[in-house]
């Protein structure tokens, strides 16, 4: 059996809230998606992905079978126990087991993913942010969906591209700074006609536009922590991490 490696977020969830985060180590899949590789879209052997989700169930005891998206850079969000394995949406939430139960999950490899919950543990959610997705509002689609007044919800920003790291076009930084001035802040001049991103800084203004402040997490980065976690931009033909979150 696989040993999977990961971590929980470091943020002051309720008792009755669980999360996971797995890295690219402790898996079974072999090069160039060494080795906990659990995205089934990435050219990996099948087996190899079922086996590596099978031992993270087991290891981060999931109460159930995670609900795997195919992610789109869209902002529908699914809802674990009741939408279809593999239903096309870029975040997920469950509720407790008396609201039908289910993991939420989210796949990456540098795209930023976001855990939330709300302060009495009653729903929480993943999201699957992208630059197109952050643009796009996955994060605002995530927090309504739950149901929860955003200033009773925390988040986790998980594992992703750093901002000395994420060279994006004119193009990116005019999605975010025609919708908010304050959005110019998270952009560094790069090569002409380029930009650094942040990511995390993007996530903070946008959650805290719409009144989530308790937000935690951020610092890491995919595409420069090679022995850690897997990374689209570094790699192209690479694994992808989980980010996984569920309820008691």
């Amino acid at each position: 059996m696989p040993h999977p490696e990961g971590f929980a977020p470091d943020w002051p969830a309720p008792a009755n809230v669980h999360a996971w985060q797995t890295t690219r180590h402790g898996g079974v899949s072999a090069a160039p998606y060494a080795s906990l590789n659990l995205g089934d879209h990435v050219g990996d052997d099948p087996r190899a992905v079922l086996a590596n989700r099978q031992a993270v169930s087991v290891h981060a005891r999931l109460p159930a079978e995670p609900l795997w998206l195919t992610q789109v850079h869209g902002t529908r969000v699914a809802v674990a126990g009741q939408d279809a394995q593999g239903c096309e949406a870029d975040a997920a939430l469950a509720r407790s087991v008396a609201g039908g139960g289910g993991v939420a999950a989210i796949m990456t490899a540098d795209c930023l993913p976001v855990l939330f919950c709300d302060e009495a543990g009653t729903v929480v959610a993943a999201a699957h942010a992208g630059w197109r997705g952050l643009a796009g509002g996955v994060l605002e689609a995530t927090v309504a969906a739950m149901g929860a007044a955003p200033e009773r919800v925390l988040a986790w920003l998980g594992p992703a591209i750093g901002p000395t790291a994420f060279e994006v076009g004119d193009e990116v930084r005019a999605a975010f700074v025609g919708q908010d001035g304050d959005a110019a802040a998270a952009f560094a001049p790069g090569a002409p006609g380029k930009w650094l991103a942040n990511l995390y800084a993007l996530a903070r203004l946008r959650l805290g536009r719409i009144g989530v402040t308790r937000v935690y997490g951020g610092g890491e980065c995919t595409f420069g922590q090679v022995d850690r976690y897997f990374s689209y931009r570094r790699e192209a033909r690479t694994g992808r991490m989980a980010s996984l979150i569920w309820l008691d």
